[in-house]
């Protein structure tokens, strides 16, 4: 039996009887996938392994395999397989992979250029005696997808142009990153986004701007195309691959300010090399001009790209310290400076770069540096070898080199910054006979060629091309010429070092620093300076000395820069409470910050900011908040306005010891007016005016300008029942306070006086249309209603405290009104539930007066109306003495009879029977304490009796002089008016018979009744 060991967990397999035991896979043939395999393995040995035989020996079984990794049938591997399950070994450094044993020749996997665009490429995976898994890739299978996405699109539109501008920038996009990244390992943690630059010898390195995929940190992505070799010979193209290998692999080993930074290592695929590094913006060489291997259109930063004679300066600075650590430090020689070997970062900062052709020291330690020698030879490839331009002319002169001939390349860059065209003195490009004419002329070249240099530089950049390599300034003595004394390039070199001076020391220079970032150019500022102090955010105690750089430089900016560069680093600085400086110096740029900040910033960090000022212990901060608030409250809606800043506000109003700070609550609230409704005013700010504890002239003045101003816009004001009620009583006491100015006294007393002319004038006409719809009211029941039977009162005379009272509205209250009574209604006699002990006779007489009742209510009153005597109110009546009287009239047989005596009350004490007797004009029955009226009367109380219909032409009621009651007076009124009835007479004659039996029945006194009693 056959096994087969899996590399991860050791397992075996093997077939018994044509069964397979356990999945067994072996090593793609693949390069880069080959190499992924064994860096997941984790086997430093495997890394030494061809691959021929990594793939006929090295297996690893399926439990390492994700089930996506398999196809349908999970027999077979994905191209895109890797083993991701269970790996327990520690994975391989890249730096045991660098000298991967690639697979150099494959004559069964022909060359990407060899397909058409539908042409599969076939992979291998083989398994335990299995038949090899074809893996297909279909080249064009992006471009489909988008192709077919922009057909779809632009038929349902309609607008092929907008259409074929977006198929044209994708399919560009597409054919820049996924023809070259895919397959690369790079890929699997940097994410390439645009194309910016190229760099290095010829150019070749594409540099593409993008980000760390877990970090999503800024990145730089280099990359070299092995298709731009294709046309070179085979070996050639080998040569220049293993040149930039090893530059990109010498970069990574050094680590200083003035060299690229690498962040991640060279990877290598089939078809490109691609290592990453720190943001850039461009290779020198782009900068002045050269555009090699760039796409087109070329990238907008750099069309008319111009550098400042301070980025010179700095730059020039920069390399020469970074030589000096490359001849000193590191003993290496660059031997090939030049603009393609010059990168500029994103902050403007120059680095060496391109290490492709570098020599180091070959002598042991402690002896003499040497550094090898290599004749330049024609018959490779130019690219192959240092540019002649910028090589150094004991190159040819004495067959050797130096860190002074890095210092001539140096002098010829200078050169080529400075002249027209950016050209080289001798411009011999790759033309190796035309450099050796040019050496033999150097020696010779006059004063005149180097005018085109810049004063304070030219004596040295001569000095620096001399052929005699040892009258060449070393880097020291060329960053102690006098060219470097300015004020710009001190600035930015000690921006470089801030981390290694302490706090007095900073603070002393950033005091100094706003007076040269006025001199600087902007972009220096923005892409250099500004990242240099955001560095200090991280420190507190040095913010407020930084701060007021940083918002300089923000005056200068555009609103894009200061949303992209300046906004995101103030956000953190805005959360910081201490040092209290930091919130003032925000509150005195707070009219910068509202201008440049968007809407939505402003309400999500410069609000809150505003809040935590307010509620600051510093009188100077609460003023300056309190005076930008305003500026930009139509921003802030409404639930922060009335639930966050005017309670904050009113609170710092109310609590607060100073009285400046009272009266700015004041203002600010007179100024927030305008953006509130009148409802939040009168709810919020109205009441909130008189809690004020403070009666300075100051407070008085800010309280009177906001009812004035609430008062007269005319999209607040004040009703009439806040002015009457919360307002005025509030107000008018403020008159008299001794404090005050005759000015601001009359400007108190004309808003008093306005609000009470307000309150009348609106009172007034709301009377006048009430009394309008009464009068209305009136005139419509009457005439609803006929008028004739209304009696006519003769006028009262009116003294002249009866004229006085007249217009207060107490007519109606007055004994003697003129108020016509209303039309008493007439009560019609009932019997109630107590006929059943009424004789035969009672009966009838009853039932004769409820008729008669009946026909006087149907009558028209008479013409002229007698006024009726006086007559007292009734009173009580007497039950005791109501059944001795009915008992004598039955006796007598006189039913009727008139008296003239007040009722007494119905008390026990009443009982005696020679007190005087009630006077009844009809009969009332009072059975169980229940009166029965059989009056013309009307009683609203129900327990007393009244008089029922009168006997002889009209009755009488005393009325009580003295008795002042309105409703009481109109119930007198009622029955107080004598009647004439001797119209009728004729039409009673039962009731006129019994009337005179009546008149003619001599009077009893109280002797006779209780003889005939007993």
């Amino acid at each position: 039996m056959h096994y087969k060991v899996c590399q991860i967990c050791g397992l075996r397999s093997g077939k018994s009887n044509n069964k397979k035991r356990l999945f067994m896979a072996k090593f793609p043939l693949d390069d880069e996938r080959c190499k992924q395999w064994v860096k997941l393995v984790g086997k430093e040995d495997l890394a030494h392994v061809p691959i021929e035989k990594l793939h006929t020996l090295k297996f690893i079984c399926g439990k390492h395999f994700k089930s996506k990794d398999f196809k349908r049938k999970k027999t077979q591997l994905k191209r895109t397989a890797i083993p991701s399950v269970d790996l327990r070994l520690p994975q391989l450094s890249d730096d045991v992979l660098i000298e991967f044993p690639l697979h150099i020749a494959k004559e069964n996997i022909p060359l990407k250029s060899h397909f058409n665009s539908s042409t599969n490429i076939t992979l291998e995976h083989n398994y335990c005696k299995l038949y090899a898994v074809d893996f297909t890739y279909n080249k064009d299978e992006r471009s489909d997808v988008i192709s077919s996405l922009y057909r779809e699109v632009a038929i349902s539109t309609g607008n092929m142009e907008v259409f074929n501008k977006f198929y044209s920038s994708v399919s560009n996009t597409v054919s820049q990153l996924s023809g070259v990244l895919p397959g690369n390992p790079v890929t699997r943690e940097f994410e390439a986004t645009q194309f910016i630059a190229s760099a290095g010898p010829g150019l070749l390195w594409k540099v593409y701007k993008g980000y760390k995929k877990s970090t999503k940190q800024e990145a730089s992505i280099f990359v070299f195309e092995k298709k731009h070799l294709e046309r070179w010979t085979k070996a050639d193209r080998d040569v220049m691959i293993d040149i930039l290998r090893r530059g990109v692999v010498q970069l990574t080993k050094l680590r200083h300010p003035q060299i690229l930074t690498v962040q991640h290592s060279l990877e290598e695929s089939r078809e490109s090399l691609a290592f990453a590094t720190e943001p850039v913006f461009a290779s020198l060489a782009n900068i002045l001009g050269n555009t090699e291997n760039m796409s087109q259109p070329i990238p907008n930063n750099l069309v008319n790209y111009k550098l400042y004679e301070v980025e010179i300066k700095y730059g020039l600075m920069q390399i020469a310290e970074g030589l000096a650590f490359l001849h000193n430090d590191v003993k290496l020689l660059h031997h090939n400076i030049c603009p393609e070997s010059i990168i500029v970062n994103q902050q403007g900062a120059w680095k060496i770069f391109g290490f492709d052709f570098c020599i180091a020291n070959q002598s042991s330690p402690g002896a003499a540096p040497f550094w090898p020698f290599t004749e330049y030879c024609q018959a490779v490839h130019p690219l192959t070898q240092p540019a002649l331009d910028y090589l150094a002319p004991e190159y040819i002169l004495s067959a050797t080199h130096s860190p002074a001939s890095d210092i001539y390349s140096l002098g010829m860059m200078i050169y080529a910054l400075h002249s027209t065209g950016h050209q080289t003195l001798g411009n011999v490009g790759n033309d190796y006979t035309k450099f050796k004419r040019f050496v033999n002329e150097i020696r010779n070249l006059s004063q005149s060629r180097f005018l085109c240099v810049t004063e304070g530089l030219r004596e040295y950049v001569k000095l620096m091309l001399n052929t005699t390599p040892e009258l060449r300034p070393d880097p020291h003595q060329f960053l102690k010429i006098p060219y470097f004394e300015d004020v710009g390039v001190k600035t930015l070199n000690y921006l470089d070092s801030l981390f290694q001076w302490d706090n007095l020391q900073k603070s002393q220079f950033y005091k100094g620093l706003p007076q040269v970032i006025q001199k600087m150019p902007h972009r220096i500022c923005i892409y250099r300076i500004l990242p240099c102090l955001t560095k200090e955010f991280v420190n507190p105690p040095m913010v407020p000395f930084v701060l007021p750089n940083v918002l300089l430089i923000a005056e200068n900016s555009t609103k894009e820069e200061y949303v992209k560069y300046i906004l995101p680093v103030l956000k953190p600085v805005m959360l910081i409470q201490d040092p209290i400086q930091i919130l003032l110096i925000f509150m005195q740029k707070m009219e910068l910050l509202l201008k440049l900040t968007p809407g939505e910033e402003i309400k999500t960090d410069i609000l809150p900011m505003l809040y935590r000022a307010l509620e600051s212990d510093a009188q100077q901060i609460q003023e300056l908040c309190l005076s930008v608030l305003p500026t930009f409250a139509s921003l802030i809606d409404y639930p922060a306005m009335k639930n966050a800043l005017l309670p904050r506000i009113k609170k710092l109003c109310l609590g607060t010891n100073y009285i400046s700070v009272r009266v700015n609550c004041l203002l600010c609230l007179g100024k927030l007016l305008e953006h509130l409704d009148k409802w939040l005013v009168l709810d919020e700010i109205i009441p909130f005016l008189p809690q004020i504890p403070s009666r300075e002239p100051a407070v008085l003045m800010g309280i009177l300008g906001i009812y004035k101003l609430a008062l007269s816009h005319n999209k607040l004001g004040i009703t009439k029942e806040v002015m009457a009620t919360k307002v005025l009583p509030f107000l008018i006491p403020l008159c008299v306070e001794n404090g005050l100015t005759l000015n601001q006294f009359n400007a108190l007393i004309t808003l008093v006086k306005q609000m009470i002319s307000k309150v009348e004038a609106e009172h007034r006409a709301k009377l006048e249309q009430l009394n309008s719809i009464q009068n209305e009211s009136k005139v419509m029941e009457q005439a609803l209603t006929s008028t004739s039977d209304n009696l006519i009162p003769a006028p009262t005379p009116q003294t002249d405290i009866d004229k006085m009272f007249s217009g207060l509205g107490l007519d109606t209250f007055a004994f003697n009104n003129s108020k016509q009574p209303e039309k008493p209604q007439p009560v019609i006699p009932s019997v109630g539930v107590t006929t059943g002990s009424l004789s035969i006779e009672e009966k009838q007489r009853l039932a004769t007066q409820q008729d008669t009742v009946r026909k006087f209510s149907r009558q028209p009153p008479p013409a002229a109306a007698i006024p009726a005597p006086q007559m007292k109110p009734p009173k009580p009546v007497d039950l005791t003495s109501s059944l001795l009287q009915t008992n004598l009239n039955q006796l007598t047989q006189k039913p009727f009879s008139t008296m003239t005596n007040p009722q007494p009350s119905l008390t026990h004490n009443n009982l005696a029977m020679n007190q005087s007797s009630p006077n009844y004009s009809s009969t009332s029955l009072m059975l169980n304490s229940t009166p029965l009226n059989l009056g013309y009367s009307h009683n609203p109380t129900g327990f007393n009796s009244q008089p029922a219909l009168p006997a002889s032409t009209g009755w009488a009621a005393p009325t009580n002089a003295n008795f002042n009651n309105k409703w009481a007076n109109d119930q007198n009124n009622q029955t107080s008016m004598k009647q004439d009835w001797s119209a009728f007479e004729s039409l009673l004659p039962t009731q006129n018979q019994n009337n005179n039996n009546s008149n003619s029945v001599k009077k009893e006194d109280s002797s006779e009744m209780m003889d005939l009693l007993s």
